[in-house]
Formats: C-alpha cells, sequence, structure tokens
C-alpha cells in the first residue's frame, strides 16, 4: 500500500499542476494583432465547450449583454452575437464578434474585439472580459 501511494503521489502532484493550464485556454489563446495607436488592434481568443452550439449562442449573448455591450444582435445564420461598445466619446465604436461553431461533440467559440486606429484597450481588462464571457457560455 505505501509503495502504491509514493507511486501515484507524482502523478497526482503532475495532474494538480496541469489542471490550471486546462482550465485556462481562453487565457492562453488571447493574442493582439496590430500597432497600437498606428494601426487598428483585434484582440483574439477562442475556447471549446462542450455543449451544443444553440445554446452556447444564447449565453454568450447574455453575457455579452452583462459585460454592458450596445448594439447587441444575434445572427442565427452566421451562429455569432455581434456588438458595438462606443466609451471614448469620440464616435467611434469598438466591435465585438463572437462565433460559436460545432466542434467535435462540443463547440468552439472565437471572439475578437476590434478598436480603431488611435485607440487602445488594456489588454488584461480585454483578456479578462473575454474568459468571462466565454465563462457564462459553459451553462
Amino acid at each position: 500500500m505505501n509503495s502504491l501511494f509514493r507511486s501515484l503521489l507524482p502523478v497526482a502532484g503532475l495532474f494538480l499542476l496541469a489542471t490550471p493550464v486546462l482550465a485556462q485556454p481562453c487565457a492562453s489563446n488571447f493574442k493582439v494583432d496590430g500597432v497600437p495607436m498606428v494601426t487598428g488592434l483585434s484582440y483574439r481568443t477562442w475556447d471549446l465547450i462542450s455543449r451544443p452550439p444553440a445554446a452556447v449562442l444564447k449565453d454568450l449573448a447574455a453575457a455579452v449583454s452583462a459585460e454592458g455591450f450596445a448594439d447587441m444582435r444575434i445572427d442565427r445564420q452566421t451562429s455569432a452575437v455581434v456588438a458595438i461598445q462606443e466609451t471614448s466619446g469620440s464616435g467611434r465604436p469598438q466591435t465585438l464578434r463572437i462565433t460559436a461553431r460545432k466542434s467535435g461533440k462540443g463547440t468552439r467559440v472565437d471572439a475578437v474585439f476590434v478598436v480603431q486606429a488611435g485607440q487602445v484597450a488594456p489588454e488584461d481588462y480585454v483578456r479578462k472580459a473575454f474568459c468571462r464571457v466565454i465563462g457564462g457560455a459553459r451553462g
């Protein structure tokens, strides 16, 4: 018994160390394309959810609304939630598009937040907001 415990302990430890990585694909898939203040920026991430796309899409819409986006609509034809945010007072909106498409037995969620040239959004805030929205679709 003692021998079995000693051989399983390292395996359990490795599993516990790997669990946060496995649980954080939204954050680890996050990237930003563009040159701040010079070009528009595209903040992106994706994750997999083990639920049907229709259920995921509905919950994504609720989560996007909770984040304060305006003019939100669900485009069922493209399986996407599209929303606009205007926070600077410049009249230049930032757009959010989140798609939910079948992938294997679940749904792949892709999120893109686009800000125009001359605008920036704090990367850490966008990353956390993406992961909150995607997390809200887990049901």
